[in-house]
């Protein structure tokens, strides 16, 4: 655990509005909090240097902490299930699809109560079943391992009348090499037997007050029955996938109902309905899954599975610890709460919108919060260590996702059974979102190696140094308020890398765009994956990584479809929105965190950007290059890129006014742009970014930049350099509110 962190209730709150912290002090005690402007959120002295504002609050001095924990492993909680009284055995059932057979003790079905225990398992030697009463343990195995990622039925079952507990597994499909059947038997002592009230968990067991032996893989249509069958009748039943005897049902889930929210259905008499912890994925392919039907919402029943994870994280569930009333007269901008205890310190990132929107200015920088969640706590192996030494002379913060695995894991990750991170919470810290922080090791010996907050804290940087007012607002807000929020503004800023979206914020875009707004995109990689926001609110993220696209994992078949709303996951290029049909350019190449120059084209000089060149006079000609330095990589144009493609949704009358051929041979095309292994084309037709202009309808007009690294050129000098110009000139044009002319006139 940190010494001290937390996360906020929400990415933004509005002047006059409160903000919730919830932070947790390692071991308890005292700690200090402050809030701050940020103008600059880059450590690096070598650039322009951390800047913040403070501003007073009651949330400033000391405070008294206490230790919140961070519990990890998705199970469904059933807080009440009543046994009954009956003197019928008592059976336990459930089909599953394990992924860590050599993780240990895992708990599929547990039941508690009346100081007995009844767990229903699997572990390294296939399927397992424990009964814990009056402080005595009787254990049974299987002692037959089971094939992973394949579907079984297992069952445990308690005969009060012959004294015995017996355990069952079968597999769904038999393997030709070794028998997988198994039974087993052990007496039990005479008062051992479950009944009355108690609670349930699936995929886990709730043990001394925690919750523990979390299971890792899928589980099935899990069951309590109260049955005379015997173990292979109720295994056979279990197969069949016919509905037990409703005399019998104690609890029957069916995990096949409700699939967008985080409640579990019991179909049983008892309706001992349950609720998903952590955020384990559903809407996953069933032991009846046919291959025939890949959408779920057209076949729930073959979707009757959940896919649990021991290191699952959703809501952590902390208790709030400070409340911030903000200030009417704050200015909208970037801000964070400063902790700090004697042992260590960090600082929770939120935005503060206008009450109003656009009162205060009609600029919008439009924080790519989506993206910041989706990306939150990427562990790369090895990154705290790299850093430390720089860190400490910086004085930056030093740790890294990767030290500090407690927090869980982000989208770009597997978990431990080696499936893709598919869901994203902003309800814990997300430690590698912070200002004050670098992220890589930047190859230019002078550079910041920034990404995210810092990076984009270039853009906010610029706009005050040059006395531009602007607001700032997020995708989460877009999300909820669509075009009308867009609409108070005369242009809109990107980030660094807006790369995640849902519906709504794309709707909301193409709406501004449509109707005369002004937009600028400065960053790469953008407008490219679909999230699927929780259904009750975009607090939680699910991404399903279907087809194409550059992706450290990819979903299984029949698994592409979201579970929050039962849309195809994916590329936007793949769902027939592509980037460059938005903003004029789309994501075609990738590598190295290293930075290149751009070489003015021969559109600079049409009339239709003459704005441009304000300033630029002897730069900005064809042939002229610039972009050369950055404090992202060592220029401008990096890592990943984007170009203009009229095939792809370029608009035919877009002015690409500068481009950047990358010779680097670390950078390639992404998948999507291959049609085999090789691409068949010179570099210059997709190892590029073109910087691209061109009109919209009702006087608006997009401009975009198509690489990652460019902001990262904007603070060389000071902000006094071609890059810095350039962009100084967009926003002052745009936010002029003379009309452009329109597309193709003028």
């Amino acid at each position: 655990m940190l010494p001290v962190t937390g996360y906020a209730d929400r990415w933004s709150v509005r002047q006059g509005e409160t903000i919730r912290f919830m932070i947790s002090v390692a071991g308890g005690g005292a700690y200090r909090a402050r809030v701050a402007r940020i103008l600059c959120g880059d450590p690096n002295p070598a650039g322009p240097g951390y800047r913040e504002v403070p501003v007073l609050s009651a949330a400033e001095g000391e405070h008294a902490g206490v230790e919140q924990p961070i519990r990890l492993g998705s199970c469904v909680d059933v807080p009440a299930l009543d046994l009954g009284a009956s003197a019928a055995p008592v059976a336990l059932l459930a089909t599953i699809w394990p992924t860590r057979p050599d993780a240990g003790e895992q708990a599929v079905l547990s039941w508690s109560g009346g100081g007995v225990t009844l767990t229903l398992g699997f572990g390294p030697e296939g399927a397992t079943c424990h009964l814990e009463t009056g402080g005595r343990a009787l254990s049974l195995t299987a002692e037959t391992p089971l094939t992973e990622r394949c579907w079984h039925d297992i069952a445990c079952r308690i005969d009060p009348v012959r004294g015995m507990l017996e355990l069952a597994q079968a597999p769904r499909r038999t393997r030709l090499d070794r028998e997988e059947r198994a039974e087993r038997a052990v007496a039990i002592p005479a008062d051992s037997m479950p009944t009355g009230l108690g609670a349930a968990t699936i995929a886990a067991r709730r043990h001394g007050g925690q919750v523990d032996r979390h299971f890792d893989g899928k589980i099935a249509r899990p069951r309590i029955l109260r049955s005379q069958a015997g173990l292979l009748a109720l295994l056979h039943l279990q197969a069949s996938g016919a509905a037990p005897v409703p005399a019998e049902t104690v609890a029957d889930w069916d995990f096949s109902l409700g699939i967008p929210t985080d409640t579990v259905a019991d179909t049983g008499p008892g309706r001992w309905h349950g609720r998903c912890v952590n955020l384990p994925m559903r809407a996953m392919t069933g032991p009846g899954w046919s291959g025939a039907v890949h959408r779920w919402t057209e076949s729930p029943r073959e979707y009757d599975a959940i896919h649990f994870h021991a290191d699952d994280i959703g809501d952590a569930g902390w208790a709030p610890s400070l409340t911030l009333a903000v200030p009417e007269d704050w200015p909208s901008g970037v801000y964070a709460l400063h902790l700090e205890t004697e042992a260590g310190r960090d600082n929770i990132v939120f935005y503060v919108r206008a009450r109003v929107p656009g009162r205060q200015a009609r600029v919008a920088f439009l924080a790519p919060t989506f993206s910041y969640t989706i990306y939150g706590q990427f562990v790369r192996p090895g990154r705290q260590r790299e850093i430390a030494a720089r860190a400490a002379a910086w004085g930056s913060l030093p740790q890294a996702p990767d030290g500090h695995p407690e927090y869980g894991l982000s989208t770009y990750n597997f978990h431990a059974d080696g499936s893709g991170v598919a869901m994203a919470s902003m309800r814990r810290p997300m430690i590698d979102k912070r200002v004050g922080q670098f992220h890589l090791m930047d190859p230019d010996p002078a550079g910041s190696g920034t990404y995210w907050i810092a990076a984009d804290s270039y853009i906010t940087d610029l706009l005050d140094r040059r006395g531009i007012g602007f607001e700032v607002i997020t995708d989460h807000d877009v999300h909820a308020e669509g075009a009308a929020l867009l609409s108070r503004y005369d242009v809109v800023l990107t980030g660094q890398h807006p790369e995640y979206h849902s519906v709504e914020t794309l709707d909301a875009i193409a709406t501004y765009l449509e109707t005369g707004g002004r937009f600028v995109y400065l960053g790469g990689n953008g407008f490219y994956w679909r999230v699927a926001p929780h259904p009750d609110g975009p607090w939680a993220l699910e991404v399903r990584r279907a087809e194409g696209g550059i992706r450290l994992w990819e979903a299984l078949p029949g698994e592409g479809y979201h579970a929050f709303d039962g849309s195809y996951g994916g590329l936007w290029r793949r769902l027939g929105r592509p980037p460059q049909a938005l903003v004029g350019v789309g994501f075609s190449s990738q590598g190295v965190y290293k930075g290149f120059p751009y070489t003015f084209a021969d559109a600079v000089l049409d009339p239709r950007v003459a704005f441009l060149r304000e300033g630029l006079e002897g730069v900005a000609v064809p042939g002229g290059v610039f972009g050369e330095r950055g404090l992202m990589g060592g220029g401008a144009a990096g890592h990943e890129l984007d170009r203009a493609d009229v095939t792809l949704g370029t608009p035919r009358h877009a002015l690409v006014i500068a481009s950047a051929v990358v010779e680097d041979p670390s950078y390639q095309p992404v998948n999507e742009e291959r049609r085999d292994h090789t691409w068949p084309g010179p570099r210059e037709e997709i190892i590029r970014s073109d910087l691209t202009f061109f009109e919209t309808p009702n006087g608006g007009a997009v401009f975009s930049v198509g690489s990652m690294n460019f902001i990262g050129a904007l603070p060389v000098d000071g902000y006094a350099n071609p890059v810095a110009r350039l962009v100084e000139n967009l926003v002052r044009r745009f936010a002029d509110p003379t009309p452009f002319p329109p597309p193709g006139r003028g």
